[in-house]
């Protein structure tokens, strides 16, 4: 923080406001036109909410131009070459990494909290056999407070600790359930002895008749997805999390939120839309006529996958999950998918286009993410599941540092409006 302003003049009036200027650890700085309509009788015009902070955190950091993205500080590369998705949910939700007791006694509590209540299994039976497993997600999670009512005074900073750990817990045990309930199939408990990602693995693809193993790559590829997928600062899902948590809303329903928000096709929907458009691509000989109906800004067809809105370089998970991607891929050789090889030809193409080098639209996290969850038998309805599973860690982070925060305030945003002036009710038979 320091003492600069800026000054906003009205020019039909003259008036004049100083905005002061919030400066942060790193990134743009801020003006602060909080007392803007007091002084000058103005809103400001910001859709997409582009060009505004709506909110003070020091969970996590991009730098879209320079392709950098921070968890708490720490560079996205190091946690996820070196770290675990636990040791990052860690670090997210209280600031620093744990030391060997701390993570011991964060996963111990996790695995305490992981299975679901009984009645809440049978919820399940509510859902049509084909609902789509995102608002199975969003109905489920939104009940839990009907479960766990020693977690929702979000004024008391132990339940909100303890909401944020059952959120984490039990987030895959719901999701494995959403699955197994769309094929038919009985829900398989956790296992305590199993990873976080080894036992959502075991808890998709196990049965009762027969044993299961967990494939150690699989699982150091999910894991290493969380890892990527966990917090991405304020996009939609956060800020709706954040928005509905300002009304004091309990903190189940508040994550039910950001689970409704990402099942978007702009949002988490993206890496699903991947592969749609890949089928539609159909064949590598295809691609450059695809290619060239992306560069035609008349003709509706995107190149999904490909450049992001906030990273205007490199996508900087991207180029950690392409080797994820191609690892994972040669050891599914043998399955010969002509999905998987139009991708990388496509990636190929692409990478060395001078049109999409020029634009800088690189292969994002969800082109790769797609692909591996793929190859790993997930199907494609739970793309979006995978990345919630994920993401809520850093929508329970953004929550518990926005409730702690002492200037809270609901959220309340403004309009332009332009529909029609004051007018005078007509009785029915005088309207004409």
């Amino acid at each position: 923080m320091n003492n600069d302003t800026i000054t906003a003049t009205d020019n039909a009036t003259g008036n004049q406001i100083d905005l002061p200027i919030r400066r942060g650890s790193l990134g743009p700085a801020v003006a602060d036109i909080g007392h803007l309509y007091q002084a000058l009788g103005y809103f400001t015009y910001d859709p997409g909410f582009v060009s505004t902070a709506s909110c003070r955190s020091g969970i996590t950091f991009i730098d879209g131009e320079q392709g950098v993205l921070l968890y708490r500080g720490y560079p996205i590369e190091q946690l996820a070459e070196k770290s675990n998705f636990l040791e990052v949910a860690y670090l997210l939700l209280y600031g620093e990494l744990p030391d060997r007791q701390q993570f011991d006694a964060f996963t111990t509590t996790l695995r305490h909290h992981s299975m679901i209540n009984k009645s809440l299994e049978r919820f399940y039976d509510g859902f049509y056999h084909d609902a789509h497993p995102m608002a199975v997600m969003t109905g489920v999670v939104g009940s839990l407070s009907a479960f766990y009512h020693d977690s929702t005074d979000i004024h008391n900073p132990q339940h909100r600790e303890l909401a944020a750990q059952r959120m984490i817990a039990k987030m895959p045990t719901i999701a494995a359930a959403s699955y197994k309930h769309s094929i038919g199939e009985s829900f398989v408990p956790p296992q305590n002895s199993l990873s976080y990602s080894g036992n959502f693995l075991n808890m998709m693809f196990s049965v009762p008749s027969e044993p299961y193993t967990v494939d150690p790559l699989a699982e150091k590829a999910l894991d290493m997805l969380f890892i990527l997928h966990a917090d991405h600062e304020q996009n939609a899902s956060t800020s709706t999390v954040r928005l509905a948590g300002s009304s004091g809303a309990n903190p189940f329903a508040c994550i039910a939120s950001g689970i409704a928000a990402l099942w978007g096709p702009a949002h988490g929907g993206a890496n699903e839309a991947v592969l749609r458009m890949l089928e539609e691509i159909g064949d590598a000989g295809n691609i450059p006529k695809y290619l060239a109906k992306a560069k035609d800004k008349n003709d509706p067809f995107r190149l999904m996958g490909f450049g992001h809105r906030v990273y205007k370089n490199h996508d900087p998970r991207a180029r950690i999950v392409r080797r994820m991607c191609h690892e994972v891929l040669a050891t599914r050789a043998q399955q010969n998918d002509p999905l998987f090889e139009l991708a990388l030809r496509l990636e190929e193409i692409a990478l060395s286009d001078d049109y999409f080098i020029d634009h800088k639209l690189y292969p994002n996290v969800d082109f790769y993410s797609g692909i591996i969850y793929k190859a790993l038998g997930i199907p494609s309805q739970m793309f979006t599941v995978m990345f919630a599973i994920a993401r809520t860690v850093g929508w329970v982070a953004q929550w518990m540092e926005m409730i702690a925060e002492p200037q809270q305030r609901i959220g309340r945003p403004r309009q332009l409006y332009d529909g029609p002036s004051r007018r005078d009710y007509h009785e029915m038979d005088e309207r004409g």
